[in-house]
């Protein structure tokens, strides 16, 4: 990657369902049991218009059904449906959907180039506050799956949340546990920097993360973490992106029409944000939803289609 470069993932994103058995403070995502689920049939309907339109990944980004619902191997297998129809027409699929058992993992890493999932905190603090109705964010458990993703040689991303309530000693022993694990088994390929941004559907009131807090987090996370782990920022969360990028973030992450997670910020239009940062002496380019060096790691089922990919996108690089 050139010094003054910046990525982005073009990005679509297909939310399963928004039910989900946590019950975070800060969430503007999450549905009460019954909410619609989304079957393959309607998944092919949203991605057939957008074969050929440039978007490359599909995020599937969704809520999580307890591991002891008996309604979780549906759930899982419709998840595992959807991952499937974006291969057949073209995608890459990443999902986020929580936490998995480990066959699960093993299962969609045969479906996906990268898996997702945010650590958020690495503290027990804050199961009394925030996380106090969410028994998926107990930060054991959520270690551990990226302790089984390095075992599973997964390239995954990570990421923290920020201005939940944490200290600053918080966030910089999350980074060290990230770094240390990724030291371990070299396949995390990011680490989000979120700031947590209120919205309308949230329950817990705190102060948001002001932007110096953000930018130094992104110094202390460039000290801390390998050279090889990319730092992203969500570039409709902060106001200016240049002292961010100037700090040692190189990634806005993946762009597409809508933020669900966020749905009160909308995503900047690539072109306008592009020609943004080529004022300020950055070049936006796009990426895959898996980094190069962790090319190899990526089941040898979808070696094919990502090979297809990775030479598009060389091909647009020097044209």
């Amino acid at each position: 990657m050139r010094e003054r470069t910046v990525t982005y993932s073009p990005a679509f994103t297909l939310v399963p369902t928004r039910e989900c058995f946590n019950r975070c403070g800060y969430c503007n995502f999450r549905a009460e049991r019954g909410a619609d689920w989304l079957n393959p049939t309607e998944a092919r309907a949203l991605l057939l218009p957008l074969v050929r339109s440039g978007v490359v990944e599909i995020l599937v980004l969704s809520g999580e059904v307890h591991p002891h619902d008996p309604r979780r191997s549906e759930w899982f297998a419709m998840i595992q449906g959807i991952c499937e129809v974006a291969l057949e027409l073209g995608f890459l699929p990443h999902t986020n959907c929580g936490v998995l058992r480990f066959e699960e993992m093993r299962a969609l890493q045969q479906l996906n180039v990268s898996l997702g999932l945010m650590l958020e905190i690495d503290s027990n603090r804050l199961l009394g506050s925030v996380h106090r109705q969410a028994p998926s964010k107990l930060p054991a458990l959520r270690t551990g799956q990226l302790e089984w993703a390095g075992t599973l040689g997964i390239p995954f991303t990570t990421g923290l949340l920020l201005g939940i309530g944490e200290t600053p000693a918080e966030r910089e022993d999350t980074l060290r546990t990230i770094a240390r694990l990724h030291n371990r088994h070299g396949h995390i390929q990011e680490v989000i920097l979120q700031p947590h941004s209120p919205g309308g559907s949230q329950s817990w009131v705190g102060e948001p993360l002001g932007e110096a807090q953000l930018l130094d987090m992104v110094r202390l996370a460039r000290q801390i973490l390998p050279a090889e782990i990319t730092i992203q920022i969500p570039p409709n969360l902060v106001g200016d992106l240049v002292p961010l990028l100037e700090a040692g973030a190189r990634d806005l992450g993946g762009i597409g029409p809508v933020d669900v997670v966020n749905p009160d910020y909308a995503h900047p239009v690539v072109e306008r944000l592009g020609e943004r940062l080529a004022a300020a002496g950055w070049q936006l380019e796009p990426r895959l939803p898996v980094y190069p060096h962790l090319d190899r790691r990526v089941a040898a089922a979808l070696q094919p289609l990502l090979g297809e990919h990775r030479a598009r996108l060389c091909q647009a690089a020097v044209t």
